[in-house]
């Protein structure tokens, strides 16, 4: 199956969500194995100390996958279970790696088994609202944060830069988009696929390339008329 077949399933259905993480580790990573997930002692305690639910969602990517700092910590970061909090009517389980933003759910959805997510960024205006939606289903956010967090590790097999507006419509071209929704919604991020190469282009000015082999950046890097050698 395809990225782009397994990530529309995703998006649909949370148990594909993980089967989606697992087939990527295996395949871009590293495997998962029965050593990679938290404790339910981890997450029953955390809920204890919190005093509330933790989502379904949020308890099986965990499980999962909760210690894998490879997939969840290269730039941004999944909080242990230790660390969750509740601030600003939000349940957050991420941060970036400036603590410019944090991720969460908000606190009326947490009786959801899969809730949406929001971000609440920093921001200089305080007239400006400082969160935003983010995705709608809180399985579908775990699955952007491992794509994420691919782009920047090993370095050898990464790279990202500026791009002009005539560059990403290149990428567009050249390139086969993956269903991810934009988010956020008001131009955000947007994912594509090429042989072996995993493309994030934000906001149309910056993009992220993570490759599978040296030759496979190689090829992106110097794709038709090397239009990303400046």
């Amino acid at each position: 199956m395809s990225m782009g077949s397994a990530l529309l399933r995703a998006l649909d259905d949370r148990a594909a969500a993980w089967t989606f993480v697992r087939d990527f580790a295996a395949g871009w990573v590293a495997p998962l194995t029965d050593a990679d997930g938290v404790d339910d002692a981890e997450l029953d305690a955390a809920e204890a100390r919190l005093g509330l639910r933790l989502p379904a969602a949020l308890r099986e990517a965990y499980r999962l996958f909760g210690r894998r700092e490879d997939l969840t910590a290269n730039q941004d970061r999944l909080l242990p279970p230790d660390e969750l909090s509740v601030e600003h009517g939000m349940l957050v389980f991420r941060e970036e790696n400036q603590w410019v933003a944090r991720w969460g759910v908000p606190v009326e959805d947490l009786e959801r088994d899969d809730p949406r997510v929001v971000v609440r960024v920093s921001l200089a205006d305080p007239d400006a609202d400082p969160i935003s939606p983010w995705l709608d289903r809180l399985s579908v956010a775990f699955v952007e944060l491992v794509l994420s967090e691919s782009l920047f590790v090993p370095e050898e097999l990464s790279w990202g830069d500026e791009v002009t507006a005539d560059e990403v419509a290149l990428v567009e071209r050249w390139a086969t988009r993956l269903p991810l929704p934009d988010y956020p919604a008001d131009g955000g991020s947007r994912w594509f696929t090429g042989p072996d190469v995993l493309v994030r282009v934000d906001g149309g000015e910056w993009l992220w390339v993570r490759a599978r082999t040296e030759e496979a950046l190689d090829g992106f890097t110097d794709a038709p008329e090397e239009w990303l050698r400046r």
